[in-house]
């Protein structure tokens, strides 16, 4: 009784900690990246699963609890769209998506609810359901080739890599203790605890960025100049047309749109805004731009904006707080800092010198307090 109690308490907080995943993405990647609306949907399903396989619900008959097994049964389908979308940047869902997704909750009702009135139909709906889940995992691990390398660069690509091998070896498992007919109690907390886990990772990668991957490049570091540096790597490699085509999107993001200056930009959102996986725009930071992580990139179109200002004699009443958040920073502080490593010269400094005409290297000196 004292298990029975643990896995229902677990599954209770399983059901609350997808629904946060849920909210997070919907509110936070609003600009919406499909993976960002799939991951909503596998919170939503998760959930459904969580509730729908706990010990003492209701699977005898149809009723109010059908509509939890349907969406709950879907959740592998859901799992290989979202490992689709975040390892193939072409990929795009159809129609018939979602007429598998429904072909599969139909499965996923009779065999749970249809055991009063069909017993025979519902063994078959359920050996059927339980092969098209490994179906599904299995396809879900398919995509990892296309996308692994660049994604193990990275601790958040790591994080998602081993996401997929967990979700698909529980799948696994699960599916497989019910063509055994291994009762489901036997293994109930056993999946609990799983789902637990899978819940915390993802709510972990979504509100703490891991620390940056650095890369291997010689060279490849922060420093005045333009904003886009190429790695030695890159040029031996060369970049492919895919590469071509995102640098330009990206590029004109940033210069022309200037997504620099939003608030609380991250990785995560100016992903979302390109349409392309998370891991892969840092390779193209890291290794095709040359900047050792994300808040070097950003910062370079950043300070560059903020030392034309400065040095623009039309803004020499504009005060320096009110240029470095226009420029996108949060505050005077951490400006001052990027802006006296950048340069060697405090923003005031630098007004002085643009102002009189004078050299613009400086040396390190007295913190501005402006």
């Amino acid at each position: 009784m004292a298990l029975t109690a643990l896995d229902l308490g677990l599954r209770g907080a399983v059901v609350g900690l997808f629904l946060v995943v849920c909210a997070v993405l919907l509110l936070r990647y609003t600009t919406v990246h499909r993976a960002a609306g799939l991951g909503a949907a596998m919170g939503v399903t998760g959930a459904a699963y969580a509730i729908s396989t706990a010990p003492f619900f209701p699977t005898w008959s149809f009723g109010w609890a059908s509509p939890l097994v349907a969406l709950g049964m879907i959740s592998p389908v859901i799992f290989w769209l979202w490992a689709r979308t975040l390892f193939d940047e072409h990929f795009t869902p159809r129609p018939w998506h979602a007429a598998i997704c429904a072909l599969v909750a139909g499965l996923g009702v009779v065999s749970y609810n249809g055991w009063t009135n069909w017993p025979a139909l519902a063994m078959e709906c359920g050996r059927l359901l339980a092969l098209s889940s490994i179906g599904f995992a299995l396809l879900a691990i398919a995509q990892l080739p296309k996308g692994w390398r660049k994604a193990v660069t990275t601790g958040r690509g790591r994080l998602l890599v081993a996401l997929v091998i967990g979700i698909s070896t529980q799948i696994f498992l699960s599916a497989g203790a019910g063509l055994a007919g291994i009762p489901t109690r036997s293994t109930s907390l056993t999946v609990a605890l799983g789902l637990a886990a899978f819940a915390l990772i993802s709510i972990w990668m979504m509100l703490f960025d891991p620390p940056e991957s650095q890369p291997a490049i010689a060279g490849a570091g922060a420093g005045s100049g333009g904003a886009a540096r190429t790695s030695d790597a890159f040029i031996r490699t060369g970049p492919t047309a895919a590469d071509r085509a995102s640098l330009y999107r990206l590029q004109h993001l940033m210069t022309t749109e200037r997504a620099y200056r939003q608030e609380g930009l991250t990785i995560g959102l100016l992903a979302a805004r390109l349409g392309m996986p998370e891991y892969r725009l840092r390779t193209l930071i890291n290794d095709g731009l040359g900047h050792r992580n994300f808040n070097a990139f950003l910062n370079r179109y950043r300070l560059d904006e903020a030392k034309a200002a400065l040095a623009d004699l039309d803004q020499a009443e504009v005060p320096v707080l009110t240029i470095a958040l226009d420029a996108g920073f949060q505050s005077l502080a951490p400006f001052n800092r990027a802006f006296k490593a950048d340069t060697g010269l405090t923003p005031t400094e630098f007004r002085r010198r643009a102002a009189a005409g004078q050299d613009l290297d400086g040396e390190p000196e007295i913190a501005d307090s402006n």
